[in-house]
C-alpha cells in the first residue's frame, strides 16, 4: 500500500529488510550520551560529527573549564557542520518542501527551517527517534511545518516531484546508493538541490582499510567507496556541482572527542587514524536534479 499523508501511524510503519530492522532496533535503544548530552544544550539533536577549529580554552583548567565547557564546543563543532549542510541546499523560501532522510533525533531539519522558513519532512527508520523528534517540534511551536514519520528513507510514500531540496547527513551508508539516489531523485523537483555530508573509503587507497571495517562493525553500517557515490548520482539524474573534503575540517572534533571523558565512546582514535592515514575521508557533495 502507498502511503501519501503525512502523519506517522499505525498504517505507515515502513517495510524494511531484516538489516534495515537491525538498523532500526540499535536505533531504538541508543542512548549515546554524546547524542543525548550536546543536544540538551539547547535542544538541538544531531547525530553527526562536527566540522572548524577548536577553541582549546575548553580543555583549560580554571573558571568556566571542564566538562561542560568540552560538551559545548563539540555541539558547537556539531553544529557547524549542520549550517554547512543547510547553507548548501540552495535559495529556498518559506512556502518550499525540503526532505530530511535519516533524520535521527530532527536537529538537521530544525536548522533548515530556521534558516529559511521551510517545511520540513524528516524520515527515519526509527519510531522512538521520530517521536522524540516531533516532540521537539511541537515544544519550539514549529510542528505545523516541521513534521518527522517513522518511514523508509528508500520507500517514503512523499509525494514525487514536490521538494526544492534534499539531503542525508551521515546516513547514506546504512542503504543501497542506487535505491538512495532513485528516491531523492523521485522526490525532488526538476532543478532541486541534494546534500550530503558522508564518511566514505577512499578507493584510490585501495579496498577497505581495517580501520573503516571496524567503524563498520562499530554502527552496523556498511561505508561506501567515494567512487561510487558519483556513480550511482549519474545513473539517477543527480548531477554534483560542488564537491568539498572536510576530512582536515573534521579531524580536530576527533582529537575533542578523545579527550572528552564521559563522552567517549571507544571509537575516536579509529576514525582518526583512517582520517590521517587516507584510508576515509569526509566529503560534502552538492547535486542538482535534473
Amino acid at each position: 500500500m502507498t502511503i501519501t499523508n503525512t502523519e506517522t501511524t499505525a498504517a505507515s510503519v515502513p517495510s524494511q529488510s531484516t538489516y534495515q530492522t537491525r538498523v532500526a532496533d540499535y536505533w531504538n535503544a541508543e542512548e549515546n550520551a554524546v547524542n543525548l548530552e550536546l543536544g540538551k544544550i539547547d535542544d538541538l539533536y544531531h547525530h553527526h560529527y562536527g566540522i572548524g577549529a577548536v577553541d582549546r580554552s575548553a580543555l583549560d583548567e580554571g573558571p568556566g573549564s571542564g566538562p561542560d565547557r568540552i560538551t559545548a564546543e563539540l555541539h558547537r563543532l556539531e553544529q557547524a557542520q549542520a549550517d554547512l549542510l543547510a547553507s548548501r541546499l540552495g535559495d529556498l523560501s518559506p512556502t518550499d518542501r525540503v526532505f530530511d532522510a535519516g533524520c535521527g533525533r530532527g536537529g538537521g531539519s530544525v536548522v533548515a527551517h530556521l534558516r529559511y522558513g521551510c517545511h520540513t519532512d524528516g524520515v527515519t527508520l526509527s519510531r522512538k527517534q521520530a517521536d522524540f523528534a516531533n516532540e521537539q517540534a511541537r515544544k519550539r511551536g514549529i510542528d505545523d511545518k516541521v513534521r518527522y514519520h517513522h518511514r523508509n528513507m528508500l520507500d517514503t510514500g512523499l509525494e514525487s516531484g514536490a521538494y526544492a531540496a534534499s539531503w542525508n547527513n551521515e546516513s547514506t551508508m546504512y542503504v543501497e546508493l542506487d535505491l538512495l539516489f532513485a528516491e531523492h531523485a523521485r522526490l525532488l523537483r526538476r532543478g532541486g538541490r541534494y546534500v550530503t555530508i558522508t564518511g566514505c573509503y577512499n578507493d584510490a587507497y585501495g579496498r577497505a582499510s581495517r580501520e573503516v571495517s571496524l567503524i563498520n562493525a562499530h554502527y552496523i553500517c556498511d561505508i561506501h567507496p567515494r567512487s561510487e557515490y558519483f556513480r550511482a548520482m549519474a545513473r539517477n539524474r543527480l548531477v554534483p556541482v560542488h564537491v568539498e573534503d572536510l576530512t582536515a575540517d573534521t579531524i580536530p572534533y576527533w582529537e575533542l572527542r578523545q579527550e572528552a571523558g564521559h563522552l567517549v565512546t571507544g571509537i575516536e582514535e579509529t576514525f582518526l587514524n583512517a582520517y590521517r592515514n587516507g584510508s576515509f575521508q569526509y566529503l560534502l557533495i552538492v547535486a542538482d536534479r535534473v
